[in-house]
């Protein structure tokens, strides 16, 4: 299994998943110029992409599904309430039809079955997502926006061989920042963010035995940084597993899942 996080932060979301002959994209917060561009420096052509698979209604998740749809073809997959919240932006223009899924549950596109996890985020219906090639069995989980560590995250994270992970701010970089208090206590509420911390403490308490990488994704750029968050996390899981952290503004090409864990290069791409 492949996987390429084509932005993740608080500007944009996109990561694509290959597995086999199975070609994904999650979540659209990123112009369609820069998805095909950043695509195709992997060698890969976005038109060939399966599908479009969204967790959830905001902005930075849903921005660029318009023109996903209709200059790429790319059939879009949603839950019904979050379609219709999609659907009702101005921006989104024109779309047809969703394939609808319904959250709490799984289906398949190809070769892959997409477990859906409801989140307590402040989205209509928000979800993320495991990831699985029913072939190999290989599993990756892409846990973002997720309000705080609900119960059973630590459970299906030990079930996982990678994992993106939300590690969105710094405690200290958030309560010290220029946010006005209605928008800190709604970004560290139950129903915002987690933290560097949080995110580091969820890891720390699952069994990691499986897990082949971690990456670290979401981040603020007003209330974190990679260095920042790389940090809190190194220093409470030491080498455990690899840890990398996802490009804000560009491309990040992870580790195959199936490959053994070593030292691995890592590629970056902006556009």
């Amino acid at each position: 299994m492949e996987i390429i996080t084509l932005q993740s932060g608080s500007a944009g979301n996109c990561v694509f998943v290959r597995s086999g002959e199975t070609r994904l994209l999650f979540d659209a917060g990123i112009s369609g110029s820069n998805a095909e561009i950043r695509l195709a420096e992997y060698g890969y052509d976005i038109r060939d992409c399966d599908g479009l698979v969204l967790s959830h209604e905001h902005s930075d998740h849903i921005s660029g599904v318009g023109v996903f749809h209709r200059k790429f073809g790319l059939p879009v997959y949603a839950n019904m309430r979050t379609w219709n919240a999609t659907r009702a932006k101005p921006s989104t223009g024109y779309i047809g039809g969703p394939n609808y899924f319904e959250s709490g549950k799984s289906f398949r596109i190809g070769s892959l079955r997409i477990e859906t996890l409801r989140t307590p985020h402040d989205a209509i219906d928000g979800v993320c997502f495991v990831i699985e090639d029913v072939e190999s069995g290989q599993r990756f989980g892409l846990l973002t926006d997720l309000g705080h560590v609900f119960s059973g995250l630590q459970k299906v994270i030990g079930t996982l061989d990678a994992v993106l992970i939300e590690s969105n701010y710094d405690d200290s970089m958030l309560r010290n920042g220029p946010y006005p208090k209605h928008l800190k206590d709604r970004i560290s509420g139950k129903r915002g963010h987690i933290s560097n911390k949080d995110a580091a403490e969820l890891l720390d308490a699952c069994d990691a035995s499986k897990l082949q990488w971690a990456c670290l994704g979401h981040l603020s750029a007003q209330n974190n940084s990679p260095e920042v968050a790389l940090a809190t996390h190194r220093k409470r899981h030491g080498d455990r597993f690899p840890i990398f952290c996802a490009d804000r503004n560009g491309a990040l090409q992870l580790p195959r899942i199936e490959e053994p864990r070593f030292s691995l290069q890592v590629k970056t791409v902006s556009a």
